[in-house]
């Protein structure tokens, strides 16, 4: 391949634990930007932001100094979860959102008996729930209600508000949240368990950190909602008094943290202060990237070392395979699978294996690693991955059904309100011609006081009138109008009354 050949379009890159999708693009460019493959497309965006009108100089000299290579990705993965996260480089930035819409295949790990504030391991304990009478065969038999298509409920965090009133503010105040909790259709595909861990067998664990008195009382009003909404139905009187008994513990301290800031109310945050400069560090000589702020997000998996939270063998896990379509939450199906099980679930793992026409651990998927081995290895992989994009995509990746639904919907309704502005503005139109022509054809201030007591004199009948109207009351000298012009359209000429002849 030519020095000089621009490389864009999209790739995929395998996300390492504990690191934000940002920080990974940040980690690229980094990588990315002095490199020698890379320098024809600075070069070409540079050229095109120069080119601009001259008002511009100054944010061109910015831009001389913060050349970079334009990434984006087409789809965030959690800290927590590892797997396909697709980059899209230069004009490739343009095609992303073709993959928002794509199928999507993960590996997760959902340990059982216990349920947190995020529904994952790195989250605050809301709940326990017994787990000796999981089996293997009973989470088989659960998953066949999570095929297909259904209504899901996102993870309890995500929903922050509701009718424009933080979740946490009906804790506080011991109110109902509202019956209605927003969810979304999704479809699983394809939904099968890899493996089965045993009690005792496994080293995922539970958190230890508690959650405080509100997020319990709140998760638990949350769920109440959920099973209502899920079944369809009203809760009889015995489950009314089992949900009831669940929420009494959190009504006896509910003064208390009434009374005082809990953990769901963080304190102001304290002034910035300038951050100490870091020393000079020599780029890639110690064979490793600076931390970022996106790095190291939550803890590392537990040792086998630490003890575990529980005094017997604890809950069994399962590892699961599924491909699902866009929008879907795989924490709130950990979550969900654990309440079908009548214990409690949440996601101990998570890998996005596949996205697309990308798979980890394929030659269409870089690993992270080779960012720190040079330019010399992840140079030809990634021109061997752009490459390959250009070909089968010389325009862009074609949007996805979805989308494409999505954008018709779009224009339609444009075009219907469109078609509504313009039957208004020639409604105003019409009304005002009609105002014209009524203001012209009745009386105003410049018609003659004879006329105006000709027409006054009929409306009350005085046999002074003639019967076939006003016509014949104008004074002698007056414009005479034939009964048969009166059914053409006037010219406001012939009807005006030019005043008494000399």
């Amino acid at each position: 391949m030519a020095k000089d050949t621009v490389l864009e379009g999209v790739f995929a890159i395998n996300k390492p634990y504990g690191m934000s999708s940002a920080q990974v693009i940040r980690d690229c460019q980094t990588q990315m930007n002095p490199s020698a493959l890379f320098k024809p497309l600075i070069e070409k965006d540079l050229a095109s932001k120069m080119r601009e009108p001259k008002a511009e100089w100054k944010r061109r000299r910015a831009v001389k100094r913060d050349s970079r290579v334009k990434m984006g990705h087409g789809g965030t993965l959690d800290p927590l979860a590892t797997g396909v996260l697709i980059l899209g480089v230069g004009s490739g930035t343009k095609s992303l959102g073709s993959f928002l819409d794509c199928k999507k295949t993960y590996e997760t790990v959902v340990l059982f008996g216990a349920s947190t504030d995020t529904y994952d391991r790195v989250g605050r304990i809301l709940s326990r729930r017994q787990y000796d009478e999981i089996t293997r065969d009973n989470v088989e038999k659960a998953l066949g209600d999570f095929r297909g298509k259904f209504q899901q409920i996102p993870p309890l965090y995500s929903a922050l508000k509701m009718e424009g009133k933080p979740l946490y503010e009906y804790a506080r105040e011991g109110k109902a949240i509202p019956r209605e909790i927003a969810g979304r259709e999704v479809e699983v595909t394809e939904l099968e368990m890899v493996e089965w861990y045993e009690p005792g067998t496994h080293n995922y664990r539970w958190p230890t950190e508690e959650a405080e008195a509100a997020e319990k009382n709140l998760a638990e009003q949350v769920w109440r909602v959920e099973k209502q909404q899920g079944s369809g139905r009203k809760l009889t009187p015995d489950e009314e008094k089992e949900e009831e008994r669940a929420l009494s513990e959190h009504e006896t301290v509910k003064k208390k943290f009434e009374e005082r800031q809990d953990g769901l109310i963080r304190d102001k945050p304290a002034k910035k202060q300038k951050p100490p400069k870091n020393p000079a560090l020599m780029s890639g000589a110690l064979g490793q990237l600076p931390a970022g702020k996106g790095s190291n997000l939550i803890p590392p998996p537990p040792s086998a070392d630490e003890p575990f939270p529980w005094t017997d063998k604890g809950p069994p896990a399962a590892r699961i395979r599924m491909t699902v379509t866009s929008g879907f939450y795989v924490r709130s199906f950990c979550h969900d699978l654990g309440a079908k099980v009548n214990s409690a679930g949440l996601m101990a793992e998570l890998e996005r294996s596949r996205q697309g026409d990308f798979e980890v651990r394929t030659d269409n998927c870089l690993e992270y690693e080779d960012l720190l081995k040079g330019e010399q290895v992840w140079g030809p992989k990634v021109t061997q991955m752009l490459t390959a994009w250009s070909e089968k995509y010389p325009n862009g990746a074609p949007q996805g059904p979805q989308r494409r639904q999505n954008n018709q919907e779009q224009q339609n309704q444009s075009r219907k309100q469109d078609r509504k502005r313009k039957w208004e503005d020639n409604k105003k139109v019409d009304k005002s011609d009609e105002n014209d022509r009524k203001r012209r054809n009745s009386s105003s201030g410049d018609e003659a006081p004879a006329s105006k007591v000709a027409r006054t004199e009929e409306a009350k009948g005085s046999p002074n009138t003639s019967p076939k109207g006003s016509l014949k009351s104008f004074p002698e000298g007056s414009p005479k109008v034939k009964a048969a012009d009166t059914k053409k359209k006037l010219k406001p000429e012939e009807i005006e009354w030019e005043g008494f002849q000399d």
